[in-house]
C-alpha cells in the first residue's frame, strides 16, 4: 500500500509540475507567484494546486488549439462572467502567447455581443488596463 501512495504521489508531482510549467508559461512568473503568494495557507492550497493538476495539464497541454486560440477563448469566458482580476491575467497571458491587441479586441467585441455592453464596456477597460501595463514594462 506504502508503495502505491509513493506512486501517487509521484503522479501527482508529475502532474503539477507539467502544469505549474505550462501556467508560467501562458500567465509570466509574476502573476503566478502572486497568485501563490495569496494562497499558501494549508486550506487554499488543493485550490492553488487544482489548475495545475487539472485544467492546465488536461487542456493546455494537448493538441488540438494552440496557446494563443485557448488564451482568446479564456478572454471571452472570463469577460462574459465579469472576472476582473482573472481577464486582466488573462489579457497579459494571451500577448504572451502572441495574440495581437487586434485579436484581443475582436475577442471582447464579440463578447460583448452576446454579453452586453455593460459587460463589454468593463472588459474593455480592464484589457486596455492591462495593456498599457504590458507596453510599459
Amino acid at each position: 500500500m506504502e508503495s502505491s501512495n509513493r506512486a501517487n504521489e509521484g503522479a501527482h508531482q508529475e502532474l503539477y509540475g507539467a502544469g505549474m510549467e505550462i501556467r508560467r508559461k501562458v500567465m509570466g512568473d509574476a502573476y503566478v507567484d502572486n497568485q501563490l503568494k495569496n494562497g499558501v495557507s494549508e486550506f487554499m492550497k488543493p485550490m492553488q494546486e487544482s489548475p495545475e493538476k487539472s485544467y492546465l495539464s488536461d487542456i493546455f497541454i494537448p493538441a488540438g488549439l494552440e496557446l494563443k486560440q485557448r488564451s482568446l477563448i479564456n478572454i471571452a469566458l472570463l469577460a462574459s462572467q465579469g472576472k476582473n482580476e482573472e481577464l486582466a491575467g488573462h489579457v497579459r497571458g494571451a500577448i504572451k502567447n502572441g495574440a495581437t491587441e487586434l485579436e484581443i479586441r475582436e475577442t471582447l467585441l464579440q463578447t460583448a455581443v452576446y454579453c452586453g455592453i455593460p459587460t463589454g464596456m468593463a472588459s474593455f477597460r480592464i484589457a486596455e488596463e492591462a495593456l498599457k501595463k504590458v507596453k510599459a514594462e
